[in-house]
């Protein structure tokens, strides 16, 4: 019997487009609720919530948003867009239920940031826009990367969401976690045993090799170097930092009295 590997190349692609999708939405929900100072915890619930959440559940909740009775499936239906049993489907899941990894991962990196750096670059004069692609986001690439990473592993290996609004339609929607199920469904171990192999040593793979990356990366302080020479400051201790910024406030406060 010839051993189908479209369940492989299907969760690679969903992972893959997943991954891309929660990389960018990821950084600049972390990087909104970091400037909050009000309503900080209830949108971090909110975002959050796909993460403690039952995969069914969240598959639930997705096939009743995008179902073809539901307003938005009609809309989407009238236009020609089906999204249950496709691989967009599956990719939607995969998306909800690795967003809150990348997110979180982000949102900590992102808080363990040296604020007087930030407040360095913005006595240089530069924009909120320059300071977080200058300064937020090379010093907090480690973090990001790492929940990337955990991203595309979790994608990889998702189930309960994706076959509950993608279904197990092989050759089309059928992951590897799906074909799993499938084989054991239908008494087949030996194929079973044969995915669930592969899983196990992609996620090895995918965790080796995020171990190895962060380990070789260089440390914090070569981080906050790099950075300082990008802003072209150099040869600058923490008390001279702390006096130009000190001095930067009090010329504003002087100037708004």
């Amino acid at each position: 019997m010839v051993f189908d590997i479209s369940p492989l190349w299907i969760s690679v692609k969903v992972a893959i487009c997943a991954t891309i999708i929660t990389f960018f939405l990821g950084i600049l929900a972390a990087r909104y609720v970091c400037t909050l100072k009000r309503g900080r915890v209830i949108i971090d619930t909110l975002l959050s919530l796909p993460m403690v959440l039952p995969p069914t559940v969240v598959g639930f909740f997705l096939l009743i948003i995008f179902g073809k009775n539901s307003p938005l499936g009609m809309v989407l239906y009238d236009m020609g867009i089906r999204v249950v049993f496709t691989v967009g489907g599956a990719v939607i899941a995969s998306v909800v239920v690795s967003f809150p990894i990348m997110y979180r991962t982000a949102l900590g990196a992102f808080e363990q940031v040296d604020t007087e750096l930030i407040d360095m670059a913005r006595v240089l004069g530069y924009g909120e826009r320059a300071i977080f692609t200058k300064v937020w986001i090379p010093l907090s690439w480690p973090g990001i990367a790492a929940g990337a990473t955990l991203s595309f592993a979790r994608s990889l290996g998702e189930f309960g969401a994706t076959i509950m609004i993608a279904g197990n339609l092989p050759g089309t929607t059928r992951t590897m976690s799906a074909a799993v199920y499938s084989a054991m469904q239908s008494g087949d171990r030996s194929l079973a045993y044969r995915w669930v192999m592969i899983i196990l040593l992609i996620s090895m793979c995918i965790l080796l090799l995020m171990n190895l990356w962060s380990s070789s990366r260089y440390r914090t302080d070569d981080r906050k170097k790099n950075v300082m020479k990008r802003m072209k400051v150099t040869n600058v201790s923490l008390e001279e930092k702390k006096q130009v910024i000190n001095t930067h406030e009090d010329n504003a406060g002087a100037g708004r009295a």
